[in-house]
């Protein structure tokens, strides 16, 4: 299911939306030049993986602050202070990176993206959710709403494996926490979908709690699966707990970052069926 448009008019053009749509296009533009060949003395880790390393969130850094990571021969992040680094330190199979300060990385991972899918999917559902959520609050209290909605769903992903050294990055979880602030204030919103089943494809229009509703159980069931098997932080793939702390921030959060009116719902033309 593909959202592609809501019936909820704004009363303002949606600014600051179509900023942060701009500025994650830009990181991936700029990810997109970096190079896919090898770099470094162990010849293991190619610059745009190294950019990810760099610029990405690392659970171990976020639960130890201070601390650097560095790649080792075999392409595995190793962490200061891990068993891991200082086998790998004394055999000299460092590959040594300029981190970027823990809390910076934090902002950074955000705005980066590991595919044109990731990205276009974040994007797609942060401007058909974010025009109404961002003309619900104002400019200034809606971007503090995003970021404090990716930090929420940052740290909640690095509750899963604190001491995990695989990055992370993507806007889904500050996505996720203005879907949860959408489902909140207009459950009832229309949300025109484009709906895939096997090789059968139509449009459909559903109420925005069903829609956000069903996203909400493909989130969470796979996450409990991570959670049971504990393995979620190393594993790699889909930070299925970063989505939902950031849908549980927003859906929490919303009541107090929203403070206007707005307008009412589309109606439809005269002659319309």
């Amino acid at each position: 299911m593909l959202p592609l448009r809501d019936n909820l008019p704004t009363d303002r053009f949606p600014v600051l939306t179509v900023v942060l749509i701009a500025i994650n296009l830009l990181f991936f533009g700029w990810q997109l030049t970096l190079s896919n060949d090898e770099v470094g003395d162990s010849q293991v880790l190619t610059e745009s993986d190294e950019a990810v390393v760099e610029y990405g969130a690392i659970p171990y850094r976020l639960t130890n602050p201070g601390k650097d990571c560095s790649v080792a021969s075999d392409a595995d992040v190793v962490c200061l202070g891990t068993d891991e680094y200082e086998e790998v330190a004394a055999a000299g199979e460092l590959v040594p990176l300029d981190d970027a300060p823990w809390w910076v990385t934090v902002f950074t991972s955000m705005f980066m993206h590991g595919s044109i899918l990731h990205i276009v999917g974040n994007m797609l559902f942060l401007w058909v959710f974010g025009n109404n959520v961002e003309d619900s609050m104002g400019r200034p209290r809606f971007l503090a709403f995003y970021l404090f909605s990716g930090i929420a769903a940052v740290y909640a992903q690095t509750l899963l494996e604190p001491n995990a050294t695989v990055p992370t990055i993507g806007a889904s979880g500050a996505v996720a926490g203005v879907l949860g602030g959408y489902i909140l204030l207009h459950p009832h919103a229309r949300i025109l979908t484009l709906l895939f089943i096997v090789f059968f494809v139509t449009f459909i229009e559903v109420p925005a709690i069903v829609m956000l509703g069903i996203w909400f159980v493909f989130q969470l069931l796979p996450a409990v699966g991570q959670v049971a098997s504990d393995v979620g932080g190393e594993s790699g793939g889909v930070a299925y707990l970063a989505h939902l702390g950031g849908f549980l921030f927003g859906l929490a959060t919303i009541k107090l970052f929203a403070t206007r009116q707005r307008a009412g719902p589309r109606r439809p033309a005269l002659g319309a069926g």
